[in-house]
């Protein structure tokens, strides 16, 4: 008992461990949301993970995200969500939500059109609010049961809400790329890009790996990086990086 009070108590709930920088941003979309290959009209999953320690340290991190997709014939509809925060010593260190939509119609077997709108806030790494929307063509690359490649493009604007004050608004130019490979009937690897090309340029990439527990649960270990040209005064580093295992569960 001895040896456990000196040692710092640690609840993982969720088989969900998470590993945290702050993150400026998150707007890669890397979900399927193709209605030609969807097997039923309802797709959605969510996640969670949190690490609590107490001790000689206190911390506390938390992250959770959801995703939504309906399917009519050619079209498909997506909601998304995403919060983390995290905490040391009673002081919070970040705390990031975003939500958004997105639209997609397919003209033919390969080329679509999307519409897609996302909100972050980000205060600790200088937003309290960033509202992105952009509509465009995309096409369809890979659509087999092992490769799924997709690329899409187009303009948008975006609203910047600093959080020590001011705002912006400024017209974009919207890439994006992602990639799924099925590497066994259990595991999948993704892969997203994302450029949102304007006077404070941002990139986005999310890498991960999704293992299958069974029919509705799966482990998912993911990285995100996000690069800005030109990060607001309050939060200066460029680079922002997050690292993610989350349980999720198949809707």
């Amino acid at each position: 008992m001895k040896a456990l009070n000196k040692l710092s108590t640690a609840l993982l709930l969720s088989a969900g461990v998470l590993c945290h920088q702050a993150m400026a941003d998150n707007n890669v979309f890397t979900f399927m949301d193709d209605p030609s290959t969807a097997k039923k009209p309802f797709d959605g999953t969510a996640a969670a993970g949190y690490l609590a320690q107490t001790g000689n340290t206190t911390s506390s991190s938390l992250t959770a995200q959801t995703n939504m997709t309906w399917f009519k014939t050619n079209m498909a509809y997506s909601l998304w969500g995403n919060a983390s925060n995290t905490s040391s010593n009673d002081e919070r260190s970040s705390e990031t939500y975003q939500v958004g939509g997105r639209t997609r119609y397919n003209m033919n077997a390969s080329d679509y059109l999307f519409g897609q709108a996302s909100w972050l806030s980000d205060r600790f790494n200088g937003y309290d609010g960033r509202s992105i929307f952009v509509a465009g063509y995309g096409r369809q690359v890979l659509n087999g049961p092992v490769h799924s490649l997709r690329i899409e493009a187009g303009p948008g604007i975006r609203y910047d809400d600093f959080h020590d004050g001011g705002d912006q608004t400024q017209g974009l130019a919207y890439g994006a790329l992602s990639y799924q490979w099925q590497l066994t009937d259990n595991t999948k690897f993704i892969q997203g890009v994302s450029v949102l090309g304007s006077d404070n340029t941002t990139l986005n990439s999310e890498t991960g790996l999704q293992v299958a527990i069974n029919e509705h649960f799966a482990l998912k270990l993911a990285y995100n990086v996000t690069w800005n040209q030109d990060p607001p005064e309050s939060a200066p580093d460029r680079t922002d990086t997050k690292t993610t295992v989350l349980l999720s569960y198949a809707m």
